[in-house]
C-alpha cells in the first residue's frame, strides 16, 4: 500500500510544483515559528526548518509521507530571509543587483510510521542583471516581495531581473523537483498520477 502524500506548507508556488508534476497530494500547513537566526549557517538553518515543518504536520498523519521545505537566498555570507517590510524588500534587491548569489532548498520528506527521516539541501547559482533604481521598483511593483526570500521570485517577472540561473529553476521556485520525485519514488514507490 502505497502511503499518501502531505505537502507541509503554505507556499501556493510549491503546491503548483507538486501540481504540475502529476501527484496526488494534499495541503496541510504547519503552524510552526521558523528559525529566522541568521547567525547561523543557511544549510543549518533550512534543514532544520524543513524538518520542523514536515514534524509539525507528520505528528497528526503518521501513516502519511509529508514533504516539507525551506528556501534563502546566499549573497556572499549574508543570509536572506523574507523581508519583514518594503524598505527592507527594495534594500535585498538593491544589494542582490548586478551579482550572483546562491539559492537553498533544504528538503525533508518524513513518514512517521516507518520512522523515516529523509533530508537533502540542493543549492543553485543566480547570476541578477545591472538594473537601475526605476528599474527595480518597477519591478516590485508587478510582484508581492513580502513572503519571499530575497525579495524576488523567478517565477514572477524574472526576466526582468534575472540574467541567468545556473542549475534548478524549481529550486529557486521553492522546492527541487527532480531530486523529491527521485527521493519518493525510490523510497516509498510515490511516482506521479498524472503524466
Amino acid at each position: 500500500m502505497i502511503p499518501e502524500l502531505i505537502l507541509a506548507s503554505g507556499s501556493p508556488r510549491r503546491k503548483d510544483l507538486l501540481e504540475e508534476a502529476g501527484y496526488a497530494f494534499r495541503v496541510v500547513i504547519p503552524e510552526v515559528e521558523e528559525n529566522e537566526d541568521v547567525s547561523e549557517s543557511i544549510r543549518k538553518l533550512t534543514r532544520e526548518n524543513a524538518e520542523l515543518k514536515a514534524a509539525a504536520v507528520s505528528d497528526g498523519n503518521p501513516d502519511c509521507v509529508v514533504v516539507a521545505a525551506d528556501t534563502l537566498v546566499l549573497l556572499g555570507n549574508r543570509v536572506l530571509t523574507k523581508p519583514i517590510d518594503h524598505g527592507e524588500a527594495s534594500e535585498m534587491l538593491a544589494s542582490l543587483n548586478g551579482k550572483s548569489h546562491q539559492v537553498f532548498t533544504a528538503f525533508t520528506v518524513m513518514h512517521r510510521d516507518t520512522g523515516k527521516i529523509l533530508n537533502r539541501t540542493v543549492t543553485t547559482d543566480v547570476h541578477f542583471k545591472n538594473l537601475t533604481v526605476p528599474e527595480m521598483q518597477d519591478y516590485h511593483r508587478k510582484i508581492n516581495p513580502m513572503d519571499k526570500a530575497g525579495a524576488y521570485a523567478a517565477q514572477e517577472h524574472g526576466e526582468l531581473i534575472i540574467d541567468r540561473i545556473e542549475g534548478s529553476m524549481t529550486n529557486v521556485i521553492g522546492l527541487p523537483m527532480d531530486e523529491v520525485a527521485e527521493l519518493l519514488d525510490r523510497e516509498f514507490g510515490i511516482v506521479p498520477s498524472i503524466k
